[in-house]
């Protein structure tokens, strides 16, 4: 599983030429801001295998399936949560459920940032919207509680997130931003379409729609890549 699409992908840009790295960067840097640096603590993480997880991964006694033991055995390989994700070919929400497991099983340890946890705990729905800023300390126990009760007693035809909102207790770009962030980890991101195995989970959609995911992906790349040799005609009939 140690095909690091990650790296070798970040190398590919390392060598574009300076303006095009410019151009990406100048996107990058307006759409990304601090709140989704949330995603960056979560997905820059690497987790530490632990005693019973090697022993598991050696042995494999639980029987558990594939997708379980690729995570064990990126762990013991010190990837980080992009790069499993990348390599099974699972979204992070996917690779998130596994992660939680793992730790709960006691085969990964405990991350010291809470936040880890926090975020994957979301991203699978293990924590409600209310939960996660909560514990993540945007707002107490008691301001959470106290907005529960308002919204069961007022039955609103909103999402509780909202009402969050209405209350004060969070900003609507809070509530965007994280609504966002488990929007987009619903989603694959394949940098590498000459290899894409069977993924056999318990999460696993149907084969015709994961085909069309990569082919509306493989149109994408295509597009991308004739607009950059138009591109890069144009600026060798401007230097010409």
């Amino acid at each position: 599983m140690d095909r690091k699409f990650l790296t070798q992908f970040l190398n590919k840009i390392s060598s574009f030429p300076g303006w095009v790295k410019e151009i990406i960067y100048n996107r990058l840097r307006q759409e990304v801001d601090n709140e989704t640096s949330l995603t960056y603590i979560f997905a820059a993480y690497k987790p530490v295998l632990t005693y019973k997880g090697r022993c598991e991964l050696d042995f494999k006694k639980s029987g558990f399936d594939r997708n379980t033991y690729n995570i064990l055995d990126a762990a013991d390989k010190d990837c980080s949560i992009s790069e499993i994700t990348l390599n099974t070919y699972m979204s992070l929400e996917e690779i998130a459920g596994y992660f939680l497991f793992c730790v709960d099983e006691g085969y990964l340890e405990l991350p010291d940032n809470s936040q880890i946890l926090n975020i994957a705990g979301f991203l699978t729905g293990k924590l409600k919207t209310g939960e996660y800023f909560m514990k993540s300390g945007t707002i107490s126990e008691i301001q959470l509680d106290n907005a529960v009760a308002e919204f069961e007693t007022q039955k609103p035809a909103k999402k509780f997130g909202q009402a969050l909102v209405d209350l004060g207790l969070i900003s609507e770009v809070q509530l965007d931003k994280l609504l966002a962030i488990k929007e987009e980890a619903k989603k694959r991101f394949i940098l590498d379409h000459n290899e894409v195995p069977q993924i056999n989970q318990q999460y696993k959609d149907s084969e015709a729609k994961y085909q069309k995911e990569i082919d509306e992906l493989k149109t994408e790349n295509s597009i991308l890549k004739t607009k950059l040799e138009q591109l890069l005609t144009l600026v060798k009939k401007h230097d010409s």
